[in-house]
């Protein structure tokens, strides 16, 4: 009778510590979920082309069910034109694949790989000849900045930079900040 209970308990045991990494917390799935909710804020072309142009985008975050990703959706604003704009990544692999609006086969970006680390994800981004990045941090858990960067020979330049503030009541964790 003894060894039955000892060897149930065991048996319970083992269960319960090869379920753990099952019901580890996923850092990346945390870390898109807080991007879920209302989102408004004020960006800058500061290089190329258009550079000093300003404008203002209001997007809402979704995060997908299954997978670690997400989704900003809305619209940015200069002066009486609004442009749709649309980002939706998610995991592959151990990395993170993903389209800023329509992918490189249209007008948009396609996104080829990335990274979540603390309060940032880093997502490499291309278009044909095009190559970047783009880094979203959290500041705090209701600002976030975004910085769209290309490349140039050895060197990433700043394109464009952006300051999103929360406009939801969302409440949201802590994230470790880096």
């Amino acid at each position: 009778m003894k060894r039955s209970a000892a060897a149930a308990t065991l048996s319970l045991f083992a269960c319960a510590f090869l379920a753990l990494p099952a019901q580890a917390k996923d850092k990346d799935a945390e870390f898109f979920q807080t991007v879920e909710g209302q989102w408004v804020g004020p960006g800058e072309i500061v290089a190329g082309k258009y550079k000093g142009t300003k404008f203002v985008c209001t997007l809402d975050g979704t995060t997908p069910a299954e997978k670690a990703g997400m989704t900003l959706d809305g619209s940015c604003r200069v002066g009486i034109f609004n442009q749709p704009m649309k980002a939706t990544i998610v995991r592959a692999g151990n990395s993170y694949k993903g389209s800023f609006l329509d992918g490189s086969a249209g007008k948009g970006l396609d996104i080829t790989g990335g990274n979540v680390s603390g309060n940032r994800v880093v997502l490499a981004i291309s278009r044909k000849q095009l190559n970047g990045a783009m880094l979203a941090k959290f500041n705090d858990d209701n600002t976030m900045n975004v910085t769209i960067s290309v490349r140039l020979e050895e060197a990433l330049i700043p394109v464009v930079g952006i300051t999103l503030k929360r406009v939801d009541a969302r409440a949201v964790g802590s994230i470790a900040k880096n």
